[in-house]
C-alpha cells in the first residue's frame, strides 16, 4: 500500500465537500492521474446498503455504539473491496468522509467513548491512515442552512432523503465543529483546514496547491458551474 494516495474530505453538513470532491476528481483525472472518487458510509454495494439504513429519515434512531459498529462494518467493506485494492495498484482514492467523521459524529456528537471508536478503528483498519485530510470548516448554522436548502431541492416523493443528521439540532452540529477543529490540531501533518465560506473556485485552487506541495502532482484546474 505504498504507491497509491488516499485523500479524505471531512467537515460539517453544508460545507461543500461533495462539490469539491467532484472538482478535485476532475482536476486530477484531466491531469492524467488514475483516481477514484468514493464516499462514506458507502463506496461499495454492501456499504451503500448500510448507508441507507443509517442516513434516511425513516431509519429511526440507534444507540451510539450500534451506529458506530454499523459505520465501521461499512468502512471495512469499503477498505477491503475498494480502497486497499486501488492503492495497491497505485491509484489515488478520494473519499467524502472517512474515520474522522466517526470520531466526530459518534464521539463528540453522541458521546461515545473515544477509546471505543479507536478500538473499532484498529480492528477494521489497523495502522492505515489517509495520506491527507482536508477539513472544511463552516459555522454550523450556515452549513445546516445550505444543506437543508439542497435537500429540499433534491428530495423525492418517497421521502428517501438523507437528512437524519441535519435534523439533530444546532447544538449537535456545534459539537461536531469542535471535534473537527480538535482533530485538525491533533494531526497537523495529515490535516489541512479549509475555510468553507470562501468562493468555490478559490477553495478548489487552494486544494490543488496543497496537493502539489505534498505530492508534486499538479492538477488541471476544473471549473465550477
Amino acid at each position: 500500500m505504498k504507491n497509491g494516495v488516499f485523500i479524505t474530505l471531512e467537515g460539517g453538513e453544508g460545507s461543500g465537500k461533495s462539490t469539491q470532491i467532484r472538482l478535485l476528481h476532475q482536476a486530477l483525472s484531466d491531469a492524467g492521474t488514475d483516481v477514484l472518487m468514493s464516499r462514506e458510509p458507502g463506496g461499495t454495494p454492501q456499504a451503500e446498503r448500510i448507508r441507507t439504513l443509517l442516513l434516511q429519515r425513516d431509519s429511526g434512531s440507534f444507540d451510539p455504539l450500534t451506529e458506530a459498529m454499523l459505520l465501521f462494518a461499512a468502512r471495512r467493506e469499503h477498505l477491503v473491496d475498494k480502497i486497499w485494492p486501488a492503492i495497491e495498484k497505485g491509484q489515488w482514492v478520494l473519499s467524502d468522509r472517512f474515520a474522522d467523521s466517526s470520531r466526530v459524529l459518534q464521539g463528540y456528537g453522541m458521546g461515545l467513548d473515544m477509546q471505543v471508536i479507536e478500538s473499532l478503528y484498529q480492528m477494521v483498519a489497523g495502522e492505515f491512515q489517509p495520506n491527507l485530510t482536508f477539513i472544511f470548516d463552516i459555522d454550523p448554522e450556515m452549513g445546516i442552512g445550505r444543506s437543508m436548502k439542497h435537500l429540499k431541492a433534491t428530495s423525492n416523493s418517497t421521502e428517501a432523503t438523507e437528512d437524519r443528521y441535519e435534523r439533530m439540532g444546532l447544538s449537535f452540529h456545534q459539537r461536531l465543529r469542535t471535534g473537527f477543529l480538535e482533530i485538525a490540531k491533533k494531526f497537523p501533518d495529515r490535516c489541512v483546514m479549509i475555510d468553507a465560506t470562501q468562493d468555490v473556485q478559490f477553495v478548489h485552487q487552494r486544494m490543488l496547491e496543497v496537493i502539489f506541495s505534498r505530492f508534486g502532482v499538479r492538477g488541471k484546474e476544473a471549473r465550477y458551474g
